[in-house]
Parts: structure tokens; C-alpha cells; sequence
């Protein structure tokens, strides 16, 4: 199965606590961390595939490959393949850490990278995957998951906040833990809910 996601933003103490940009009410980066695995690892099998667009972690050490190991480590604890959509955070050192320390799992590598986006097809209509919201006019049977802007809404029906934090989750039937994968399913819920809302505001 595929799944999508955005902003884990981990180790990034600076967006602990409640705020409108990002409420993330945990103690700790540990805490967060932790939360953000677990609530990963219940939905997602070892032989799925997660779309991470962007902003993996936000962690700076010295010297920095400390945090790029850091960071990797993290990753490695996380079932499925993943495929990295380049964020605003993520370094090309990142990314070049973790494409030569990329394992074969399942019988594929566990990373593969994109450096602006991606293009899938499901279920008749085509999923634009990029991290910052793109304004494509008017268009049929195309939709844009993206991240970036954590608990804001694009106010266009064909953008869907696809990030741990994002506000679109009141268009599914319950509330997922937070860090949860949304499924293709959710995400087809997620924007039927937003048209729906639109075709009311006219």
C-alpha cells in the first residue's frame, strides 16, 4: 500500500507546545520522536511505500554528520519504503548520508529521493507530490499533496495538506494518532470533504 506524509520535523525542539503553526504538546524531542515511530510503524507494513514530501528533521550539530546519522537512525526505525520528497529543511548532506547508507529492505532500497517532487496515478486521477503548495489554475482529475505550511490550509480545493500537523484531517471519519500516515483512501477522503466544502461556499 502507499501512504503519504510530511513535516515530522524530527528533533526540532523549537515547535514543542502548543501553537497555531504547529501544536505538538510533548515534553520532549525524545517524546515526539517516539510518538511520531510508533504511530508510523502501526499502520505502515514493511513492504508498503510512504511518500515523505519533505522536511524530514531540522537538527544541527557539531559536527553536522552527527546529526545526519541522528536522523538516519530515526529513519531506520520506520517500516516501509520510503520515498523523499526534498523539503525546505533537508539538506543535500542528508540526503547524500542517507543514499550511502541505504539498506536493501524487502528487496529494494529503503530511500529513494526526489529533489522537487513526484508524479503518481491513482485511481483515475494524478497526485502532484511536491513539499510547498503549488497554484496549478483550473485543472481536471489532478490534485497537489503537499507540506510545508504545518496546521494551514491552502484555500483551493485542489491542495491537500497532507503533514502530521495539517487541519484537513476534519474531512476523515476519526482522528488519527498523531505522526499516522494517511492511506490513499484518507487522502480520497480528504479531498471529497474539501470539494464538498467548497461546492457550499458558492
Amino acid at each position: 500500500m502507499n501512504y503519504f506524509t510530511a513535516d515530522t520535523h524530527f528533533f526540532h525542539k523549537d515547535l514543542l507546545g502548543m501553537s497555531d503553526f504547529a501544536p505538538r504538546p510533548f515534553d520532549s524531542v525524545e517524546e515526539m520522536n517516539q510518538r511520531i515511530i510508533d504511530s508510523w510503524n502501526d499502520r505502515v507494513a514493511p513492504t508498503d511505500t510512504v511518500y515523505h514530501l519533505g522536511d524530514i528533521a531540522l537538527y544541527f550539530t557539531h559536527p553536522a554528520s552527527k546529526s545526519n546519522e541522528a536522523v538516519g537512525e530515526v529513519l531506520s526505525q520506520l517500516n516501509g519504503h520510503l520515498e523523499l520528497i526534498k523539503g525546505n529543511h533537508d539538506s543535500r548532506a542528508l540526503f547524500k548520508y542517507l543514499a550511502a547508507n541505504n539498506p536493501i529492505d524487502h528487496g529494494r532500497t529503503k530511500y529513494a529521493f526526489h529533489d522537487v517532487g513526484a508524479l503518481i496515478k491513482y485511481d483515475h486521477r494524478q497526485y502532484y507530490l511536491t513539499h510547498y503548495p503549488m497554484m496549478m489554475g483550473i485543472v481536471k482529475q489532478i490534485i497537489n499533496l503537499h507540506g510545508h505550511i504545518h496546521h494551514y490550509a491552502v484555500p483551493v480545493k485542489e491542495n491537500i495538506n497532507v503533514g502530521v500537523d495539517t487541519p484537513e484531517q476534519k474531512y476523515l471519519d476519526e482522528k488519527l494518532p498523531f505522526g499516522t500516515p494517511f492511506s490513499a483512501a484518507e487522502i480520497e477522503q480528504m479531498i471529497a470533504g474539501k470539494f464538498a466544502e467548497f461546492k457550499d461556499r458558492q
